[in-house]
């Protein structure tokens, strides 16, 4: 099949939804589809074979993250084009629109591509904008991944937001009636849980029966033990620790009911810090200073180093579609504390390959950490269960045929002479 996959931001290092569109690109181009990839900044590198066709970004957001490049451009009018201003403008004023201009300037990329050859089959990755409709329009089939609906996100920012004007800008940030406008008329939703397949359910009054759940894989070949040094009660966050539905804050404040009867440090892994807010504020507030050190962006190959050297990985979050880091983590033989939010309870058993608190208590958190700085045996255990769960359960490979099935089921006389082989791989 020719397939074209979409994502407004396609970098792996930008979060969970790049490392998806990474190694599902990656498996269904071996199993022998022709994949492009339509992505705006920050840009992926995506694997051998799989085309790459980037689309420009006139975001504050872009400007402020490159601005050189953001400058740099041949004919300076284009600032002036009606899309490209309106972006710039709401960016600026706190809005989030980048779903809707992307999927707009995806639409004009599809023309041009299809033209040349027709593609069977569109992939959206949480896009969800209101050009997806449009690509529709062409008699292509569309089928979208959701990690988790963008309601999730609004009402933790909210329940987290410091008076009403916060309250009222995280409310207009994200596009939540267009997704859900989008997602309702679409051929096909793939989502990375059952617990996500739920929420989307709920939030966007989807059929149950138009969804079909494929867990997220984990490369183990990458993410495994090594024979480093461990860092005594050295924990490690990995996320976007902005996003208020990571809980962060609740980590931080875990870490403050310790301070005073453990020795631990704290290996925060996200964006520089001088690119963080929340974050920063808090470890001040709560005298941890000299206990957490932030890392920045790490290649794959410095973040497997970093989760073998901890004791322990931690992952605060309230919710969670799947819950990569966590995968991660368990693939290199960490022990994970996690908490029960979204699907987290379907990533981690409970007691076998981790330790679960309830999302938003710092008491229950602090407890698990204290349980696992106290017992290297407990440790072990959870370590090793945790690396032969992901190694039996979650696999790239697995995600991409199911996939490939799903693509069968929306364009069957398409698709017939490729999933029979593939299926006869699996």
């Amino acid at each position: 099949m020719r397939l074209c996959f979409l994502m407004h931001h396609g970098s792996m290092y930008s979060g969970g939804q790049g490392v998806y569109l990474h190694y599902l690109t990656r498996e269904l181009s071996r199993l022998g589809h022709e994949v492009h990839v339509i992505a705006g900044p920050p840009y992926p590198v995506m694997a051998e074979g799989v085309q790459v066709h980037r689309l420009e970004s006139f975001s504050w957001f872009h400007y402020l993250e490159a601005r050189q490049e953001f400058l740099a451009r041949a004919n300076p009018l284009e600032f002036f084009y009606p899309l490209n201003l309106f972006e710039f403008a709401t960016t600026r004023a706190g809005i989030f629109p980048l779903m809707f201009t992307f999927s707009l300037r995806a639409l004009a990329k599809f023309q041009e591509l299809h033209r040349r050859e027709p593609f069977d089959l569109v992939h959206d990755n949480q896009s969800l904008g209101i050009g997806l409709l449009l690509i529709k329009s062409f008699g292509v089939p569309v089928v979208a991944t959701i990690h988790h609906p963008l309601s999730v996100d609004v009402r933790n920012a909210v329940a987290q937001a410091k008076g009403p004007i916060e309250k009222a800008r995280r409310l207009i940030y994200y596009p939540i009636f267009m997704q859900e406008f989008v997602a309702r008329r679409l051929d096909k939703i793939i989502t990375v849980s059952e617990a996500s397949a739920s929420m989307v359910e709920r939030a966007f009054d989807i059929p149950r029966a138009q969804m079909k759940a494929i867990y997220n894989g984990i490369d183990t070949e990458i993410f495994r033990p090594l024979k480093v040094s461990k860092e005594p009660n050295n924990v490690i966050y990995v996320g976007n620790s902005e996003d208020r539905s990571k809980g962060a804050a609740y980590l931080l404040r875990a870490l403050r009911i310790l301070r005073d009867s453990a020795d631990y440090r704290l290996t925060f892994v996200d964006r520089p810090r001088q690119g963080l807010k929340l974050a920063p504020g808090l470890v001040r507030r709560y005298g941890l200073s000299t206990r957490v050190r932030f890392t920045g962006r790490l290649t794959t190959a410095q973040l497997v180093r970093h989760y073998c050297r901890a004791q322990m990985m931690v992952c605060p979050s309230l919710y969670e579609g799947f819950g990569l880091p966590v995968a991660e983590a368990m693939a290199c033989g960490l022990p994970v504390v996690a908490t029960t939010g979204g699907a987290l309870p379907e990533v981690v058993e409970d007691g076998v390959s981790g330790l679960l608190v309830p999302p938003g208590d710092a008491l229950a958190l602090a407890e698990a950490m204290r349980s696992l700085m106290e017992d290297a045996q407990l440790r072990r255990r959870l370590g090793q269960a945790g690396r032969q769960r992901v190694v039996e359960k979650f696999s790239w490979r697995k995600a991409a045929l199911e996939t490939e099935a799903v693509y069968a089921e929306v364009c069957p006389d398409r698709s017939g002479a490729t999933v029979p082989a593939a299926a006869a791989a699996s």
